[in-house]
Formats: structure tokens, sequence, C-alpha cells
């Protein structure tokens, strides 16, 4: 089993990029398996660790669909929904609360 090529914070060659630094270039890893990985050294705890993609085999980012944008609509209106008073407050429901903040504050002076 051969081991991943291990590289220093800012010291990656060319060719290779993190998920995040595809998708700025609208690629995505398309299946293909970790080349290498970036460590970033931090003082009391292990350090920071970020998978790289050879940018040559990555794949264009899949277009959004109508049918993917209904869902992902769907999925935010559900998140702003709020359990209790049923109302889309306009922001994400903490998960910590599981209401939005007016019905915990009424909730809690109860």
């Amino acid at each position: 089993m051969a081991t991943l090529p291990v590289y220093r914070w800012r010291l990656a060659p060319d060719g290779l990029a993190t998920r995040r630094q595809l998708r700025a270039l609208g690629l995505r890893p398309g299946g293909q398996d970790v080349a290498a990985q970036l460590e970033r050294p931090r003082r009391r705890r292990g350090p920071l660790v970020a998978y790289l993609y050879r940018i040559d085999r990555a794949k264009p980012v899949r277009p959004m669909t109508t049918a993917r944008a209904a869902a992902l609509a769907a999925a935010m209106r559900a998140r702003r929904t709020c359990t209790n008073c049923r109302t889309d407050v306009g922001y994400c429901v903490p998960r910590s609360l599981g209401m939005c903040v007016p019905c915990s504050d009424l909730e809690s002076a109860a």
C-alpha cells in the first residue's frame, strides 16, 4: 500500500489543489483518489490536514438543474421554518434551540 506524499503549508507543487480550490476553478474531484496531503502545523494540537487532488484529472462541476434548485430551496425553507410557530423566520433556526429565538425566549420565560 502506497502512502500519500505530505507537503507543508503553502509548499504544494503546481497541479494539485484542495476541494475548495477546485470549486473556485469550476471543477470537482470527479471520483479520483486523493493525490497528496497538505499539513499546517499548530502549536498545541495535531496539524490541520487538507487533501489535494490532481487538477488535470478533475471534472467540471455539474450544472444546477431546475429540480436541484427546487430541492435546495425546499431544504433551506425547512431550515428557516420554526417548529413551534410554523413561520418562516428569515434565518436558519438554531439547532441548539430547535425553534426561533422569540419562541425560545417565550418558552424560557414561562
